[in-house]
């Protein structure tokens, strides 16, 4: 019995994902970030590349909140046969700020990043295989990056993303990224996803949207809906019972990496 219990404890840990936490420096803001890159078991087969899900925090959230609150992500970096890159963004809201040359992390997510990611590890570098998500303002980073640089990334997804600018006046720093909304407020319509979407993308993107019905930013979520229909921008959009929280997110990122997985069995070479 005990020798049948160590046996399985020796598999699990075999076939765990790894979590390595590194630093890449990025050169348009001359300084080190830190990022969290979880690896699924099989990296260890050495002749294997892997697809890459970039997942971004929320206001104040850093480059290890994820793994922190959702551990279950090595699992499903295991069950999907993903990588899973995590960056921290401060609380940059993921813009090139036009009011301050210092913050650049959309640069820094859309090039500088996958530039050093696809170097150090194993992945399948083309956009076909390269997605982008995240929470909240991390939401906000991923279809607005991804929507500017459709290039880089094909598919892009967002948990209760903060899609409309207007909900958050003078609220989480934003004004020091954008300027305030009286002289700046071509700054505040433009740099809204809601309006960001209405410029044509240099190619498609696989878009999946999630909410909560009780959300605080589930109505900027459904005008989002709404134009991306009008549109014609074909997308999946998903409401749910829930709220702001963890207990929600810890929830729809497990559906947000399948949608990605499906998207790249669809684009195996």
């Amino acid at each position: 019995m005990l020798f049948s219990i160590l046996l399985l404890w020796t598999f699990s840990l075999v076939k765990a994902a790894k979590v390595d936490t590194i630093v890449v420096f990025s050169n348009s803001m001359q300084k080190p970030i830190k990022c969290v890159v979880i690896k699924p078991s099989g990296y260890k087969k050495k002749t294997v590349r892997f697809p890459t899900v970039y997942l971004l925090h929320g206001y104040a959230g850093w480059h290890a909140n994820w793994i922190i609150r959702v551990p279950e992500l090595k699992d499903y970096a295991d069950e999907y046969g993903l990588l899973i890159v995590c960056p921290d963004g401060s609380a940059s809201w993921y813009f090139d700020s036009p009011v301050d040359n210092n913050i650049r992390y959309e640069t820094y997510i859309s090039k500088e990043l996958p530039h050093y990611i696809d170097s150090a590890y194993r992945t399948i570098a083309n956009r076909d295989h390269r997605a982008i998500t995240g929470l909240s303002m991390g939401g906000h980073g991923a279809l607005s990056i991804a929507w500017k640089h459709s290039e880089i990334f094909a598919a892009a997804g967002s948990m209760s993303g903060v899609v409309d600018m207007s909900e958050v006046k003078n609220k989480y720093g934003i004004s020091n990224l954008l300027g305030d909304t009286l002289h700046f407020k071509d700054n505040w319509h433009n740099y809204s996803v809601l309006n960001v979407v209405e410029n044509k993308l240099s190619d498609s993107l696989a878009i999946i949207i999630d909410d909560g019905i009780d959300d605080i930013f589930i109505t900027g979520n459904r005008k989002l809906h709404q134009k991306l229909l009008a549109l014609k921008i074909p997308h999946e959009y998903i409401e749910r019972p829930g709220k702001h929280n963890w207990e929600y997110w810890k929830y729809a990122v497990h559906f947000q990496l399948l949608f990605f997985k499906k998207y790249f069995q669809g684009h195996n070479p």
